[in-house]
């Protein structure tokens, strides 16, 4: 049979990574990107804030071609969904049908994704969908995957810079999801079963950034730790 032309929507971090993982296994899917926004103005995976250089590491071990979109360093929604289009446009029209995300209980995120690919006639995939986070995360540190925390909301910043296993699991506060999927933190992978090599880097400087609100909304803005990796 033959296998479903994809592009992979990739962060650099663990549930994207089990997604992954989950997919090449399968073996029904061929994916023929690694897709992954980046800052233009600061060369850096949008939102986690690692090294470009760190993404393009990963991708080579995995062995399979990174595709970035790169966009301004606080783009509207607009500008976001207007290049986003014409990225998929352009995927469609080398015969990709499907694209593969790690998201795994935000429906409306998901409504909002089947929403725009079914615009440009592509199919959502979500192999980790409504699957139980602490289960997911363990089965992540079983299979020998290392990931380290590289932004983590206000008040977690002592896990910032902390490589997920058993004790940071235990040490996380009543409340924060285990994978992070209400965005509490993200993570870089850089050791497991699907690359070939692990991603080797150093720590740097750890700041804290401050988000306002967006499209206007009221509200107290939202602050992340962050963690520089270096190459």
């Amino acid at each position: 049979m033959d296998k479903k032309i994809s592009l992979f929507n990739w962060s650099g971090g663990k549930d994207s990574c089990l997604a992954l993982h989950h997919i090449l296994a399968e073996e029904t899917y061929d994916v023929r990107y690694l897709l992954t926004t980046v800052n233009e103005a600061f060369n850096r995976v949008s939102m986690h804030g690692v090294r470009e250089a760190l993404l393009i590491a990963q991708a080579e071990s995995i062995g399979i071609p990174l595709y970035q979109v790169r966009l301004s360093e606080s783009p509207t929604m607009e500008a976001y969904e207007e290049s986003m289009l014409r990225h998929m446009e352009a995927f469609r029209s080398k015969g990709i049908e499907y694209s593969i995300f790690g998201d795994i209980f935000l429906e409306d995120l998901r409504v909002y994704r089947e929403k725009k690919l079914a615009e440009v006639g592509f199919k959502g995939v979500f192999p980790l969908w409504k699957r139980d986070t602490k289960e997911l995360i363990n089965e992540f540190i079983s299979l020998g995957y290392r990931t380290i925390v590289v932004c983590a909301q206000e008040g977690l910043e002592d896990f910032c810079g902390r490589v997920i296993d058993e004790h940071f699991i235990a040490d996380l506060p009543p409340g924060i999801d285990p994978c992070g999927e209400n965005g509490e933190f993200h993570t870089f992978v850089f050791d497991g079963p699907v690359f070939s090599s692990p991603i080797q880097f150093s720590l740097g400087e750890k700041v804290y950034k401050e988000f306002p609100k967006p499209n206007g909304e009221e509200g107290e803005a939202s602050g992340y730790w962050y963690i520089d990796l270096l190459p």
